[in-house]
């Protein structure tokens, strides 16, 4: 049952500092054990299994055993949209003058192309989700989305598992729903049919995940399907 005193309970966690920057290093889906999850935080092993133990309680994470160790990921697409989304409040201005305002990271990079949790976010993302809208194969992506017969259909033609988008469906995660992106202000393409062209994009070889950070390349193969299936163009670095 929703009440105003768990609402508190999760922005109480969420806002601790140390607590964010362990939830923001695992945006990308990535499971993490709670000594790497220190490392970022700035904090010790034993001081990081409290917060994470807080965290697994609140269900905000979920842990996975492997043999003797203990990975921590975000527990579910839920968590990762409300912290994107605290992230973009985060960054718009309070009281300052008006000028324009450079929202989101400043690396060029993630800017483009990242992922957020298990699909695809930035520039490049909120793109595609304004070509699929033009076609009229997505409808309605800011109130509320839906992948049209046309759309799946497109989707399928380019290799995106829509099938298998569609069997992942749950009370809990949607098949296609808009997410703000953090740094563009405007929605890009989530639930599990994000998930899906996120994964299409790795098995086709057109995007490459970077170490250590949510920023994804875009490879030669890439560069060509973005202009191809998308009519998106750019002089950007190339990765393979």
């Amino acid at each position: 049952m929703l009440t105003t005193t768990g609402i508190a309970q999760i922005a109480a966690l969420v806002g601790d500092p140390t607590r964010t920057a362990m939830l923001i290093a695992l945006m990308d889906g990535r499971a993490l054990t709670s000594t790497e999850l220190a490392h970022v935080a700035g904090i010790t092993p034993q001081t990081a299994s409290g917060h994470l133990a807080r965290l697994t309680d609140a269900r905000l994470l979920t842990v996975e055993r492997q043999g003797r160790h203990r990975y921590h990921r975000l527990a579910s697409a839920t968590v990762a949209t409300m912290i994107e989304g605290i992230m973009a409040v985060a960054a718009e201005p309070i009281n300052r003058p008006s000028r324009a305002v450079r929202t989101g990271p400043r690396d060029a990079a993630m800017r483009r192309a990242r992922s957020c949790y298990d699909h695809l976010a930035g520039e490049i993302a909120v793109t595609i989700a304004d070509r699929m809208i033009e076609r009229g194969h997505i409808g309605h992506l800011a109130r509320g989305s839906e992948l049209t017969i046309e759309g799946a259909a497109f989707l399928r033609s380019i290799g995106v598992d829509v099938d298998v988008a569609l069997l992942r469906v749950s009370r809990r995660r949607l098949f296609c729903r808009p997410c703000l992106d953090w740094s563009e202000r405007r929605p890009h393409i989530a639930g599990t049919v994000g998930a899906a062209l996120l994964t299409a994009c790795f098995e086709h070889g057109w995007m490459r995940p970077t170490a250590g950070c949510r920023t994804l390349a875009i490879t030669r193969a890439g560069i060509h399907a973005l202009d191809a299936h998308f009519s998106i163009r750019g002089e950007w670095p190339i990765s393979g």
